[in-house]
């Protein structure tokens, strides 16, 4: 129960730290329970009295100041919600993802001791030198060092350090958050469509890769052994840091030092001679190639995390947050855009209903009709009006009319591609994304459902038919035992023994008793939920 207080006692001061900044994360036009709207009558006078101190304040200003008040795990949160127009509205969505993931470094001193403890030894054992940090965010920051590889060269890494407690403190945070996702799932059925605890779900996740360090350095390894295949000659110019595996532990990571300008810098991207335009399509086509061919995609592709080096090649950065598509979700995507691009919208509103996205009691040809007026008018503008944000936000706007379920694991690649179509038409304002985006589409698509790719699912499916008919045998044999177990259950009944039904009534008992503590808690729940939603 200690924990239950500590949790809404966290969400009631996030709650008047958005009160405080005037900040309402309802979508407008949602219908506010009564007991949101008595909390936010409670809470009126904080937003009152700081009204007069935020004059002047856009209110993305005001979002991203209240998140970064609350520390690391809220500027993950509001990161996160960024991806999530269905649940807080495209208003407050497109405020969030201004959100910038920066914090104040740690010491040098907390550097020190968080190399030494994780590698061993001194810091001097692992480096010749360390530098004061160059870059921090919210889980971690970023050193510029030198080692001495076993020929005696000298070589620049860039070193990434865990912040300290950063694990304990997100934990905390997280704990709150299932307290109020669970309690909105139990008290507001409309929203259950929406799946806020699987929401939350993603978001552990997502932070638990993050915060081992080992992982993102098997990520990067995996990625480059992925693209190995790609040829310069197919101007598919994109690489990611070699891994120092030596001085690399669960909090701490040391990657190749990359010497490269900032993909947001146009100015020394153009005096460096680089053709913009090709660049824009590398980024998009890079993304599309891994994510539909590889299943395997960088999830946080922005501005800050891609430098272009001498050579003309874009190197992508921090690789915290990835993501994995199953031949499903692969085959969803490539249709999905090959249908907008061809006009296919049967096709493509098919895909919605086999991949999930759509209840099946819903007609392919309504919802078919309900794909063409999303796609109609990407074809009557021209190239340079034509946004993947716009099409995702249309697709949000049929959710409720479609029963539309969250698919969790698409969130991280629709919220992708709107990140890399903002890097792309930074490049090339003009380019044609869905013109880019055909031929990795009918690629993907010709290699699985042409020739090579029925030979090979052929194969596949010759190799799970012989390991089917390898188990049979045992399989055929526990079946039976089954059997006859049920017929004896059938014929005698299903017994008990005294110590057996013993413990059922006390567990009855039990559960009776933490359900009524459960109903009194996530009533109080209830007013930190209104703290932590409404300003």
């Amino acid at each position: 129960m200690s924990t239950t207080l500590g949790n809404l006692l966290r969400l009631a001061r996030a709650g008047l730290v958005f009160s405080r900044y005037g900040v309402r994360l309802v979508p407008k036009g949602m219908k506010v329970p009564l007991v949101l709207r008595l909390a936010s009558l409670a809470t009126w006078p904080i937003s009152a009295i700081s009204a007069p101190f935020r004059a002047g304040e856009r209110q993305d200003e005001r979002i991203s100041s209240a998140f970064a008040a609350l520390g690391p795990s809220y500027i993950k949160l509001g990161q996160f919600l960024a991806t999530r127009a269905d649940v807080i509205g495209p208003e407050v969505a497109a405020d969030l993802s201004r959100l910038q993931d920066k914090l104040p470094p740690f010491s040098m001193a907390e550097a020190r001791k968080a190399v030494e403890e994780s590698l061993g030894g001194k810091l001097e054992d692992h480096f010749v030198s360390f530098g004061p940090p160059i870059a921090a965010a919210s889980i971690a920051q970023v050193h510029k060092a030198t080692v001495r590889d076993k020929d005696g060269s000298l070589r620049d890494v860039a070193v990434k350090i865990l912040r300290p407690g950063v694990e304990r403190r997100f934990k905390r945070d997280l704990d709150s958050y299932y307290l109020v996702a669970r309690a909105v799932e139990r008290f507001h059925p409309p929203s259950r469509r929406l799946r806020p605890v699987a929401v939350v779900d993603n978001l552990r996740r997502t932070t638990e890769l993050e915060m081992d360090l080992r992982l993102e350095a098997a990520a990067i390894s995996e990625m480059a052994d992925n693209i190995k295949q790609d040829e310069k000659a197919d101007q598919l110019l994109f690489r990611v840091p070699e891994v120092d595996w030596r001085h690399t532990s669960r909090r701490v990571l040391t990657l190749e030092w990359i010497d490269g300008i900032p993909i947001s810098d146009r100015k020394r991207l153009l005096a460096a001679g680089h053709d913009l335009e090709q660049l824009g399509l590398v980024v998009l086509r890079a993304f599309l190639r891994h994510a539909m061919r590889d299943g395997f995609f960088h999830g946080d592709m922005h501005h800050g995390n891609l430098l272009i080096d001498k050579a003309g090649t874009v190197v992508a950065v921090d690789f915290g947050i990835m993501g994995r598509l199953g031949m499903k979700e692969r085959r969803f995507l490539a249709e999905i855009l090959f249908g907008l691009i061809t006009r296919d919208y049967r096709r493509a509103a098919a895909m919605h209903l086999e991949a999930g996205y759509v209840p099946p009691h819903h007609s392919v040809e309504v919802f078919a009709q309900a794909m063409r007026a999303i796609g109609e008018p990407i074809h009557g503008r021209t190239a340079d009006e034509i946004s993947m944000a716009d099409l995702l936000g249309q697709l949000f706007a049929y959710t409720e009319v479609f029963d539309m379920q969250t698919r969790p694991e698409l969130i991280l690649l629709q919220k992708s591609m709107v990140i890399v179509e903002g890097v792309a038409r930074s490049l090339d304002p003009k380019l044609n994304l869905w013109t880019a985006a055909e031929p990795i589409a009918r690629t993907w698509i010709e290699d699985n459902y042409g020739l090579p790719g029925r030979l090979r699912d052929a194969g596949e499916n010759a190799e799970l038919m012989g390991k089917v008919l390898v188990h049979l045998p045992r399989v055929l044999e526990q079946a039976e035992n089954a059997a006859q177990a049920f017929a004896g259950m059938a014929q005698n009944g299903l017994r008990l023994d005294d110590e057996s039904i013993r413990r059922l009534a006390a567990e009855e008992a039990a559960q009776g008793r933490s359900g009524r503590w459960a109903l009194w808690l996530t009533a109080v729940a209830l007013v930190g939920i209104a703290l932590a939603l409404l300003g």
